[in-house]
């Protein structure tokens, strides 16, 4: 039987809402995220490199808030894919093809249990504080959301505004996006749907059931 001084698992979460795809934290605050597409400089010439990295420096400089970049790292779940090949492998006619897609299917398999095949999605955490709730903190991160601090004004009022506050988010989470296409990095807003299974996954890392529109989502900026 849990003892009165027993917190609800709720209180460890410090989201208050998420709406029209913003988060809206404990205090007032907002977040919107977008998701990353990636670039493999070691794919690219030293002249490239040199001008991803110059464009990625010019993008940090040209900010006058802070924002979030973190990588999400998963094992790669193959189960779908195998089913795929098994089930090409049933209806195959050609006896030759038959057994290069078992033995294909056997590599796979193989290669996947001595090797920790790894997928990784890219975000951007865009923050907002009302200048009503009196908040100085610089924190932007889906990690560092703040708590119900003292010198927090104004809340009630912050969220009647939504609207207001939600377009001086979006105009910086613009300025995140347009930097990042000079970069060559694409990028994609994550709706309410999206946002609800990121932040499930960050509370529960080891729920590997809940990825599949995150993967897709992610491969589409690929």
């Amino acid at each position: 039987m849990a003892s009165a001084g027993t917190r609800a698992s709720q209180d460890f979460v410090p989201v208050k809402e998420i709406r029209d795809g913003v988060i809206i934290t404990n205090d007032g605050s907002l977040r919107m995220v977008l998701i990353a597409s990636s670039i493999n400089l070691a794919l690219k010439s030293t002249e490239e490199q040199e001008s991803v990295i110059l464009q990625f420096q010019n993008f940090l400089n040209s900010l006058d808030f802070s924002v979030q970049i973190f990588i999400q790292s998963r094992r790669y779940d193959i189960r779908p894919y195998m089913a795929t090949l098994e089930e090409r492998e049933g209806v195959q006619l050609n006896d030759l093809l038959r057994i290069q897609t078992r033995e294909y299917i056997n590599f796979i398999k193989t290669l996947s249990e001595r090797t920790n095949i790894m997928s990784k999605t890219f975000f951007v955490v865009v923050p907002y504080t009302p200048p009503s709730l009196g908040i100085t903190t610089k924190k932007g991160g889906l990690f560092s959301f703040g708590g119900k601090s003292a010198t927090t004004r104004g809340g009630k009022d912050a969220l009647s505004d939504f609207d207001a506050h939600r377009g001086q988010l979006e105009q910086r989470a613009f300025v995140v996006q347009q930097g990042l296409v000079r970069c060559g990095v694409r990028t994609q807003f994550l709706g309410t749907p999206e946002v609800i299974e990121l932040l499930y996954k960050l509370f529960n890392p080891d729920d590997q059931e809940s990825a599949e529109a995150l993967k897709e989502l992610a491969g589409a900026q690929k």
